[in-house]
């Protein structure tokens, strides 16, 4: 039974995996999320509801990074993204937190916030937000002043999560031209072919984006 991924491709964490799966070039079916049959699938297997979500044989996986170690485990590749040094992999699931917590989460609160009523919208929680990114781009851009990956010379889990994150966090909260070394990072991660297919794949979804899709990558 082939691996079947319930996501959406304009989906940053969905992003993440097709990452990781185009890396290895693994085989699985796509269940698009679009519509009420594959969203009714989707809560019979994880009744959150959120995405993605791997299904392998008789086994449900969630979360992005849950996945990625799963098909590290179950569907090798040629490109491991979790080294097999246990120090070198915590090295890497550190930044992989980092790029969730620091730069999807804020980025994220921006906006959800965006598509709220007027009314309801959170200015602080906003303003909060986008210091938060300011804060993570100048550490971002220190640690990278000497790395061409995530963690050094190896693409790895922390990267897949990277691509996407750095993508639309560009988009919602601008990277200074001061933090070269975090826009040339991400000039990297959209050079890379798994990632290049994905924003490509992602691209007529882009009137989706509330605050307005730039005309650029």
């Amino acid at each position: 039974m082939p691996l079947k991924l319930y996501a959406h491709p304009f989906s940053s964490y969905c992003q993440k995996v097709l990452i990781a799966l185009y890396e290895n070039h693994t085989p699985f079916e796509f269940r698009l999320l679009e519509g009420d049959e594959s969203m009714r699938e989707l809560e019979a297997l994880w009744p959150m509801k959120r995405f993605p979500v791997l299904r392998d044989a008789d086994r449900t996986v969630i979360e992005a990074s849950s996945i990625i170690e799963h098909l590290g485990l179950h569907h090798p590749g040629p490109v491991r993204l979790i080294p097999t040094d246990p120090r070198a992999a915590l090295d890497v699931r550190m930044m992989d937190r980092f790029f969730d917590n620091y730069i999807s989460t804020p980025q994220q609160k921006i906006v959800l916030d965006a598509l709220r009523e007027e009314g309801a919208r959170d200015r602080q929680g906003v303003a909060e937000a986008r210091a938060m990114l300011e804060t993570a781009y100048a550490w971002l851009d220190q640690v990278m002043a000497a790395r061409e990956w995530a963690t050094g010379d190896t693409f790895s889990l922390a990267d897949c999560g990277a691509a996407p994150f750095l993508f639309y966090a560009d988009w919602t909260h601008p990277i200074d031209e001061a933090h070269a070394n975090v826009r040339a990072y991400r000039h990297r991660l959209l050079a890379r072919p798994s990632f290049a297919r994905a924003v490509d794949e992602a691209r007529p979804y882009r009137t989706y984006f509330p605050l307005g899709a730039p005309d650029r990558d």
